[in-house]
């Protein structure tokens, strides 16, 4: 951190996006064997249901979106999947995409910790990194969610995001600012005694704990990182003009696999927010939103495929690419659970059924394409999800019970 005041320090706490459970930080040898890892990426527009899942049963080639896909033997493809309490929500219902929440639109909304969040405070702590957080571009809250309930800024300049990752650090400026935020931290314990001389109210002064608590593992965590070296990688990213959207996609999956591999972090996400204004992809020029919007029209859908066939072209090449990178007795992916799906089962009329949800990796043995018999909140998965990760819930969201979807 740089040099702050007290209220700008306060008000980062207020958005620090997690708590570690302890500061488990030795760091992965190679005696130890591939950690758990795991991302999760939201098309905040979705994707156009006809073109996305498969029209026949277990069929991957009858999708023309998932057709090409290079690791089909590592996916599972869900339908009947949903979040309840998403009726009236139209865009909101990103918010609680990774948190299950209902009624995201109603005006006294507060959202849920998100599924991230929770599984980085068991994962997190053996890495740099106990989390990275992405999004496409600068709107200041993408989908994870703090114990509090408010939005983690996400990150989304790709240059920024390498530098953070690997690029050398300046010791003594990073020891300096460590200190200024010592002297941050003690300046707000005596205001936090003086809160409690004066007998300020209860509920005030375990917020104001909770952040000083937060704050405090995040320094201790920074301090343990400080002499450590950073990995070294060379830098791979894109710096294409013509297709900006499409070049800043693949640089945003080209830092997580760079993330996953140097072990920096174990716990991303990726929101693949909408962008006001026309962006192009090969093939196609236009307003994403409004696209999707499309209202039957075979131009419009014409179009938006095309922005969805590059996204999901991104999304299959970092699959790919993970798949090739050996790891213990498997390969990255084997070791990394990616979920990729949307908030929106159907852009074009705001509604909320029947989500496009894929699993991929993970070594779990894959199905390719399960449809459940009934609509089933998609919270029944996020539970079975952080079981698989050895994190004894009974509940999360709007979950009913652990399902067994995925098979180990």
């Amino acid at each position: 951190m740089k040099d702050i005041s007290r209220k700008d320090f306060l008000k980062f706490g207020a958005a620090l996006p997690f708590a570690l459970h302890s500061l488990g930080l030795k760091a992965a040898t190679k005696k130890n064997p591939p950690p758990q890892r795991i991302i999760f990426i939201c098309s905040c527009l979705g994707f156009y249901a006809p073109y996305f899942f498969p029209g026949k049963r277990e069929d991957l080639a009858s999708s023309l979106y998932l057709k090409g896909m290079q690791t089909p033997e590592k996916m599972t493809i869900f339908g009947n999947l949903f979040h309840p309490g998403m009726d009236t929500s139209n865009h909101d219902s990103e918010k609680s995409f990774l948190t299950g929440s209902p009624s995201p639109e109603s005006p006294t909304f507060v959202n849920g910790m998100s599924l991230d969040q929770v599984m980085a405070r068991e994962m997190g702590g053996g890495t740099r990194f106990p989390f990275l957080n992405f999004s496409i571009y600068d709107r200041g809250w993408g989908i994870s969610w703090n114990d509090r309930g408010s939005a983690i800024p996400p990150m989304h300049e790709e240059e920024k995001i390498f530098e953070m990752l690997f690029g050398e650090e300046d010791l003594r400026t990073r020891k300096l600012q460590l200190q200024n935020d010592q002297n941050i931290l003690n300046n707000l314990h005596r205001d936090l005694a003086h809160l409690r001389i004066k007998g300020a109210n209860a509920g005030k002064l375990d917020s104001y704990q909770a952040v000083i608590k937060e704050l405090e593992i995040q320094l201790n965590h920074e301090k343990f990182w400080l002499n450590a070296e950073k990995p070294k990688v060379e830098k791979s990213l894109s710096d294409d003009p013509e297709f900006a959207f499409s070049t800043k996609l693949n640089n945003l999956f080209e830092l997580a696999k760079l993330a996953f591999r140097t072990d920096s972090t174990r716990v991303i996400t990726l929101s693949m927010d909408w962008i006001d204004g026309a962006i192009k992809v090969p093939g196609a020029t236009g307003g994403w939103h409004s696209l999707s919007h499309h209202g039957g029209q075979a131009n419009k859908i014409d179009q938006l495929s095309k922005i969805e066939i590059d996204t999901l072209r991104h999304f299959n090449r970092f699959l790919f690419e993970m798949d090739q990178i050996k790891e213990g007795n498997g390969t990255l992916l084997d070791h990394t659970t990616v979920v990729m799906g949307s908030n929106f089962g159907d852009a074009s009329n705001h509604t909320c059924n029947n989500l496009p949800i894929i699993v991929a990796g993970g070594g779990y043995r894959h199905q390719v394409h399960t449809v459940l018999e009934k609509p089933t909140p998609l919270c029944n998965l996020y539970l079975e999800l952080l079981h698989k990760h050895n994190i004894d819930k009974e509940r999360f969201g709007s979950s009913e019970k652990d399902m067994g979807l995925l098979k180990g």
